[in-house]
C-alpha cells in the first residue's frame, strides 16, 4: 500500500479485529496513516476508536489482522518497544512527582543518559511553554497545565507517532478550543504523527488532516474533514459530523446542511412554507428552527449586517440551490 504521495504509509491496519466475550469491538478494519498525518478516529462511545488505539499502542493484542508501524508487524511486541507514545485521557500524572520529574520518568525507564534528560525536560517544558513550573505538583496546576505536561511526557521519548485518547475533555470549552489550534500548531512544528481519539466532532475537524468516522466497531468513511462533511457517504456520517436536514429521496435520502439553507419572510418559487420555532442568536450567526409540514428544519447564517426580525410564531419561507443538496444511498 502507498499513499497519495508514492510513499508508504507510516501505519497500516489490515483487517484488524478485537473481541471481548460475544461483543466485536472492532470488526474487520484497515486503515492507513501517513508520515507527519494528523489522524483522528472519530465516533460516539462504544464504537471502538479506543480499542483500535490500544491495539496500535500494545495494551491490547489484535484477534484477527495485522498492524504494522514503519512496515514491522506489531503482533508479540510489548508498547515500551513500539515507537508509539500515549497521552491518556486521565493524564495519569504522577500525584507524588513534580513535573519535571514526571517528564522525566519515561526518559529514565527508557536508559537515557542522566545528563541528556535535564536538557530534554527543558525542552519539553519550553515546547510547552510551562518553563519555571518544574517542581510544582500535579495538584498544583491547572486543568491546562496538568494536560501540557501530559504532553510533553508523552513527547519527550521522541515517539514516531503520538496517541491521544480523548486529550481535551476535561478541559472547558473556551481553553479546548484555543488548545485544538496549539495542538494542530505543535504537530506542523514537529512533524510527528499524531492520532487522536474523540468523540467531538469539532475537534476532529479543527486539528486532523483526515477522519475515520467509526460505527459499532467498523469504519463508515475516511477521508479530509471537508471532503466527509461536505460529501458524506451515508446518513449515519451526515448526522453525526454536523447538523443536518434530511429529506426522503426515492429509495434513499437529500441532506442539506443548515448554513445552505436561506430563510426569508417572503415567499419565492420553490420555497417551503413554514413557521418559525425557535430562534437562536451565537453572536456570528444565528441558527433558526422552521417548522414545515410537521417536520423541523435547521436554518444557520451569518450575522452579517446583523440578524433576520424573525420571532417564534413568524411564517417564513426556506429554500435551497440545487447545488447545495448531497443525495445518499443510505
Amino acid at each position: 500500500m502507498t499513499t497519495s504521495g508514492g510513499k508508504s504509509p507510516l501505519v497500516r491496519i489490515e483487517g484488524v479485529t478485537k473481541r471481548f466475550g460475544e461483543v466485536t469491538a472492532v470488526d474487520g478494519v484497515s486503515l492507513h496513516i501517513d508520515e507527519g498525518e494528523f489522524f483522528a478516529l472519530l465516533g460516539p462511545s462504544g464504537c471502538g476508536k479506543t480499542t483500535l488505539m490500544r491495539m496500535l499502542a500494545g495494551f491490547e493484542a489484535p484477534d484477527g489482522g495485522r498492524i504494522l508501524l514503519n512496515g514491522q508487524d506489531m503482533a508479540g511486541l510489548p508498547p515500551h518497544q513500539r515507537p508509539t507514545s500515549m497521552m491518556f485521557q486521565s493524564y495519569a500524572l504522577f500525584p507524588h512527582l513534580s513535573v519535571e520529574q514526571n517528564i522525566a520518568f519515561g526518559l529514565a525507564r527508557q536508559g537515557w543518559a542522566r545528563a541528556a534528560i535535564g536538557p530534554r525536560v527543558e525542552e519539553m517544558l519550553s515546547l510547552v511553554r510551562l518553563e519555571g513550573l518544574n517542581r510544582r505538583k500535579p495538584s498544583q496546576l491547572s486543568g491546562g497545565q496538568a494536560q501540557r505536561v501530559a504532553l510533553a511526557r508523552a513527547l519527550a521519548p521522541g515517539p514516531r507517532i503520538l496517541l491521544l485518547d480523548e486529550p481535551l475533555a476535561a478541559l472547558d470549552r473556551k481553553l479546548r478550543e484555543e488548545t485544538q489550534l496549539e495542538l494542530r500548531a505543535l504537530q506542523r512544528r514537529l512533524g510527528v504523527t499524531f492520532l487522536v481519539v474523540t468523540h467531538d466532532q469539532d475537534e476532529a475537524m479543527v486539528m486532523a488532516d483526515r477522519i475515520a468516522v467509526m460505527r459499532a466497531g467498523t469504519i463508515a468513511q475516511v477521508g479530509p474533514p471537508k471532503a466527509v462533511y461536505e460529501r458524506p457517504a451515508s446518513r449515519y456520517v451526515a448526522e453525526f459530523l454536523g447538523e443536518a436536514n434530511l429529506f426522503e429521496h426515492g429509495a434513499g435520502w437529500r441532506l442539506v446542511r443548515p448554513e445552505k439553507m436561506s430563510i426569508s419572510p417572503v415567499p419565492s418559487p420553490g420555497a417551503l412554507q413554514g413557521d418559525v420555532a425557535e430562534v437562536a442568536y451565537f453572536g456570528d450567526r444565528t441558527r433558526y428552527i422552521v417548522e414545515v409540514d410537521g417536520k423541523a428544519l435547521l436554518v444557520s447564517r451569518a450575522n452579517v449586517g446583523g440578524p433576520l426580525p424573525f420571532q417564534a410564531g413568524d411564517a417564513a419561507w426556506v429554500t435551497y440551490a440545487p447545488e447545495a443538496a448531497v443525495d445518499l444511498a443510505s
